[in-house]
């Protein structure tokens, strides 16, 4: 029978880097820092159920206007709109004005590709459990 400090022992390593050839690689791959941000920026933005509903809506949805958001998503105008202008200053949704209307979509198909992943995932996971 293993004790709690034989498993801390094997999770640690007797010597700093055992293949230095695929830490080289491995760190040369890495994103940047700037790069690192922005992605922490996205996974952020994408990390509020709030926000994933906005972001779920205009998946399925299209283009849309605040008030349907809105109703679809169950949330006030207001909370919608300050979403939008989060997703917006983050380049994730893009908006289009008709006289005083203003009707917002997903910038890119980026964002599906992610959430659709996400669901994948979260399926497999519960398959799994």
């Amino acid at each position: 029978m293993s004790s709690a400090s034989d498993v801390v022992a094997a999770d640690g390593c007797a010597v700093r880097v055992v293949d230095p050839e695929k830490v080289a690689l491995v760190r040369a791959a890495l994103p940047g820092g700037a790069a690192i941000g922005e992605l922490a920026q996205v996974f952020g933005l994408l990390a509020d159920p709030g926000r994933l509903r906005v972001i779920s809506a205009l998946l399925e949805g299209g283009e849309m206007c605040v008030c349907d958001i809105a109703a679809s998503c169950g949330h006030s105008e207001s909370s919608v709109s300050h979403t939008l202008r989060l997703l917006r200053a983050s380049r994730v949704v893009r908006v289009r004005r008709s006289g005083r209307m203003a009707y917002y979509r997903l910038a890119d198909s980026h964002v599906r590709m992610l959430l659709d992943l996400a669901l994948v995932h979260i399926g497999h996971r519960e398959e799994g459990a």
